[in-house]
């Protein structure tokens, strides 16, 4: 049996925000910092002209602050590190190592000029509210990447470390976000969604497993209950993930692990069982730098899986791990032998191991336009399957030929445009393209039909014996 899905998603997304008595709410891709200038005395700084660079790429971002001294900067890169640069009549100040995160606006309080230290007034006041909170959320940084044990090199094992998620082992490493269904959750990318448009996997993804490569994520914030407008379709949880971007210095990075059956456990319970010999290896790399100096970024990240399935299921009297108590070697032998004697079908066998494949690659291109624009665009792909049973009940047992290739393409582009019109406007547009082809591919073909035959075995040799349904 051979299914085909192909989905075709087309997003275009329009913020704008404005200045004013109340800050701009947080963006999904972006981050902010929000601040006060005041002179020695306390008193707010009206004319001063507050520069903001990133460091690593030398992007720059410039912008006056308003008649009560504040400020807002918008649409900035996550992480950093920042310098705030502030010129005024009143004096200069310069503050460095300032680092954002995602969603999140960076709150700066800045005195310029000689503090006044004759007279100190203490006051108490009820701290003022943030309204760039959109709702509880867990933020994750680069740091927390690359520091957690993510032996699976899945967001999974980072966003677990907070309380309030759980990841369901026992359903396809689904993620729960406050006891919700993991139906219910969203993932973006960059801003745009990338979920399972099918519903075809409990693991939440649109691919058989994590659509990019985990070393190309630069933040990831874990949205619970998020009240701004720009989420939505989701009633749990939102998982927003941003991917890195190169800078004005060439940096790369390389991993390989391996594993094979000599790594794993041949027991269960004291009893020995079967485990034929296989192995496994992931290797990727990422390489990011500059086009043009302070103008022109790129940033790709590779990686790719060549690794097993494995299978543990068999007869009553096998060796494996999981037998099905209703049937022994000899039937499976004799329903083998019918039907490659009298139907002339190959049926398969009961392999412990099958191998199976996946590969992400994506690249990033930054550009800086003008110390007010800047655009980004990201391209992402990933071709992944695995080998599942058709049926997997206990009193179920499939010859290989009843095996399925479950897998899945994904291309994916996203363009964004940070733009800062005035000290009090700026918008920020994306646009992404989403193609994914799902696939469910029969390992026997389709030419031959489904077979069910029942069987019964006493294995304890009690008098009572188990049945069972051999396909």
């Amino acid at each position: 049996m051979k299914t085909t899905f192909t989905k075709h998603t087309l997003t275009l997304a329009v913020a704008a925000a404005l200045g004013g008595s109340l800050p701009a709410v947080a963006q999904q891709t972006s981050s902010s910092i929000q601040g006060i200038v005041l002179d020695g005395s306390g008193a707010p700084v009206d004319d001063a002209n507050i520069v903001i660079v990133h460091e690593p790429s030398n992007s720059r971002s410039e912008l006056d602050a308003g008649d009560s001294g504040r400020f807002n900067a918008r649409g900035l890169r996550v992480g950093g590190p920042y310098t705030v640069e502030v010129t005024s009549e009143d004096g200069n100040r310069i503050i460095q190592d300032v680092y954002l995160t995602l969603g999140d606006a960076y709150q700066l309080e800045i005195v310029v000029g000689a503090m006044q230290t004759e007279e100190i007034l203490v006051m108490g006041s009820l701290q003022e509210q943030n309204y760039t909170v959109v709702g509880p959320n867990a933020e994750f940084s680069l740091h927390d990447l690359e520091t957690a044990p993510a032996i699976n090199r899945d967001l999974k094992d980072v966003v677990r470390i907070d309380p309030r998620i759980y990841v369901d082992e026992a359903f396809n490493d689904s993620i729960q976000c406050a006891g919700a269904n993991p139906r219910f959750n969203s993932l973006t990318v960059d801003g745009v969604r990338m979920n399972d448009a099918f519903g075809l996997n409990s693991n939440g993804y649109p691919t058989e497993r994590m659509p990019f490569s985990y070393d190309a994520i630069e933040q990831v914030a874990v949205e619970l209950a998020p009240f701004d407008v720009q989420y939505g379709g989701f009633s749990a949880c939102n998982i927003n993930a941003v991917t890195k971007s190169g800078d004005n210095e060439f940096h790369g990075s390389f991993f390989y692990d391996y594993t094979d059956d000599s790594m794993q456990g041949n027991s269960l319970e004291g009893d020995s069982i079967d485990v034929a010999p296989f192995d496994e290896q992931r290797y990727g790399f990422t390489f990011g730098g500059p086009i043009l100096q302070d103008k022109l970024y790129f940033f790709t990240a590779y990686e790719k899986l060549e690794g097993v399935d494995t299978f543990g299921r068999g007869s009553a009297d096998a060796n494996v791990a999981t037998p099905v108590q209703g049937v022994s070697a000899e039937q499976l032998a004799e329903i083998d032998r019918i039907a490659r004697d009298v139907y002339g079908y190959d049926p398969g066998g009961f392999p412990s191991s099958l191998p199976v494949e996946d590969e992400k690659l994506l690249v990033k291109v930054d550009w800086n336009i003008t110390h007010n624009q800047r655009a980004s665009f990201t391209y992402n792909y990933n071709d992944g399957f695995s080998i599942a049973q058709s049926d997997g009940d206990s009193n179920e047992l499939e010859f290989s030929n009843h095996y399925y290739e479950r897998g899945a393409e994904l291309n994916s582009y996203v363009g964004q445009l940070f733009s800062d019109w005035t000290d009090n406007l700026s918008t920020e547009i994306k646009i992404g393209y989403q193609e994914l082809d799902n696939r469910q591919l029969s390992l026997g073909g389709t030419e031959f039909g489904e077979v069910q035959i029942s069987t019964e075995y006493d294995h304890d040799n009690d008098g009572s014996p188990s049945s069972a349904t051999v396909y």
